[in-house]
């Protein structure tokens, strides 16, 4: 059966969100295929996700981008989170499409991600016809000014655009669950799933080499291998987001939602400002502890590629091949973290219950995180101590890879880090859910308020990482260093200081699994 949703609005009824909360109260639960189709979009948006943590920064870096700049670019992931997240989700709670509120922002935000996609495979192509040079192999790092310029933008599109995606998203696995706790934590614990499904694919595209010869078209003279690998990764990506989306949109459908709107009624920006004004404690704290968790994990998500590249492979030129090798190296340790997170996301409920609730094991996780992130340092300079050179052309000496033992402890760091990221995708939202719902608040504006301590500390990073890195010597460790240190603080503030749910909503997040 179809969620419908209908509501109108006067004087003495309450706000859209609720009235369309309690409609969604009486509705009958879509059936879990549908569920599953919904879920399934989170692997299409997580490819292209995977992507760009594992191939954007060195891609950038082997056009000619100064490794101080490389954050710069990172900053339009905060800033389209703070504009886009709000007004999606205040707007597609009152859309009144006849496709329903969901499905038009879906099909934009595919669009926008089409476009953006095929604007960053073609930036080399596009950008000798804009006027740069062309290279030779083994070239790239030449600054190509229009290329960068084309491949940031992209970048720029791509992330207002899975913002557009997601929030939609999530909000009709709400509608289809009906308010139906066991499918709720059944169509969430499937998002998950199918985000660690993209992350896992989408790491394997970007680790793998090669892929361009697939595509053989994808080589040209303005194009060469590292940029054809490029190039096909994101037609992929492309590809394999408009084929799932395309499929919901078809078989999933809604019922067009009815809402009267007054002009008085405050917008979605300005409604958001009105909530950060009244927040809880409860929720005040929340967001102090997810500021401090999100400080630490930028720095990771931003260089964990280029880490291994430098820092562990020894590739100080990023058009030596060792450092080529190091970044699929460690595009294949973000698999592996993919699937451990996908692993651990379905036993939250288990490690919840065994450490005494979820506040306590996300403090505990965090202190996790903090290892993890202090531990690059000595795995880096271990493998400095032990790197071995041949001699290259021209009598140049050549880093050659690491001991097997060093890999070992590389990959082993990113496997290990799956499970407090499995925690960050789950508790901080599920807790904000909770407060809201206490304090009588929307969940649409309480996510965004949540997205306000993800995205801010991402802005305060992509500012400063740069510098503080090349203050340093240009290494990666020093904000690792900073992560480390912010990830403990956040592990003390949510043992000490975080609330614990209430006992009568605290099984609806501890329960995971599937039913």
């Amino acid at each position: 059966m179809e969620p419908v949703v209908s509501a109108s609005t006067s004087a003495t009824k309450p706000p859209p969100e609720v009235q369309a909360a309690e409609a969604t109260a009486t509705m009958q639960p879509a059936p879990l295929r549908k569920i599953m189709a919904v879920a399934s979009i989170a692997a299409g948006i997580q490819f292209g996700w995977a992507l760009q943590l594992t191939l954007l920064s060195p891609y950038v870096q082997i056009l000619g981008t100064p490794h101080m700049w490389v954050s710069f670019i990172w900053f339009c992931g905060p800033v389209s989170g703070i504009l886009v997240q709000p007004l999606v989700g205040y707007h597609s709670d009152r859309c009144t499409s006849r496709f329903g509120p969901r499905r038009p922002f879906i099909a934009a935000g595919t669009l926008a991600v089409t476009f953006a996609g095929f604007l960053i495979a073609f930036s080399a192509d596009i950008g000798h016809l804009l006027g740069d040079e062309l290279v030779a192999t083994g070239e790239e790092h030449k600054i190509r000014p229009r290329t960068i310029g084309l491949v940031i933008l992209g970048f720029w599109i791509i992330d207002f655009a899975n913002n557009m995606l997601q929030g939609p998203c999530r909000a009709l696995l709400a509608d289809l669950a009906a308010g139906n706790q066991s499918k709720t934590k059944t169509a969430y614990a499937l998002y998950t799933l199918f985000m660690a499904v993209g992350n896992v694919l989408g790491s394997a595209a970007g680790s793998s080499g090669g892929l361009y010869r697939i595509l053989p078209f994808t080589t040209t003279k303005a194009c060469h291998d590292e940029c054809a690998d490029v190039k096909t990764c994101f037609m992929i990506s492309v590809l394999l987001l408009v084929v799932i989306v395309t499929v919901n949109l078809m078989y999933v459908k809604e019922k067009q939602l009815t809402v009267s709107i007054g002009k008085s009624e405050k917008g979605g920006m300005r409604e958001l400002l009105g909530a950060l004004q009244g927040l809880k404690r409860p929720m005040r704290i929340l967001l102090l502890v997810t500021c401090f968790n999100w400080i630490a994990w930028f720095p990771f998500f931003e260089y964990n590629t280029d880490w291994m590249g430098v820092e562990v492979y020894g590739g100080k030129d990023k058009e030596q091949s060792v450092y080529d090798t190091g970044v699929r190296e460690g595009a294949t340790g973000m698999m592996v973290n993919s699937i451990v997170s996908g692993g651990a996301s379905l036993g939250i409920g288990v490690l919840a219950r065994g450490l005494g609730g979820e506040k306590r094991l996300w403090g505990v996780v965090n202190f996790l995180l903090a290892v993890c992130l202090a531990m690059t340092v000595p795995i880096s300079k271990i493998a400095k101590h032990l790197r071995r050179y041949a001699v290259g052309a021209g009598g140049s000496l050549e880093p050659l890879p690491p001991s097997r033992g060093v890999k070992a402890a590389a990959l082993t760091l990113y496997a290990v880090l799956g499970i407090p990221l499995a925690i960050t995708y789950c508790i901080p939202f599920a807790l904000a859910s909770i407060f809201s719902t206490n304090a009588g608040a929307g969940q649409g504006l309480s996510l965004a308020v949540l997205n306000l301590a993800v995205v801010i500390p991402q802005m305060l990073m992509s500012a400063v990482s740069g510098p503080w890195d090349k203050l340093f010597g240009g290494s990666n460790l020093p904000s690792f260093v900073v992560g480390s240190v912010a990830a403990a603080i956040s592990g003390i503030l949510s043992i000490t200081l975080l609330p614990s749910p209430p006992p009568d909503v605290k099984a609806a997040i501890t329960g995971g699994g599937f039913h």
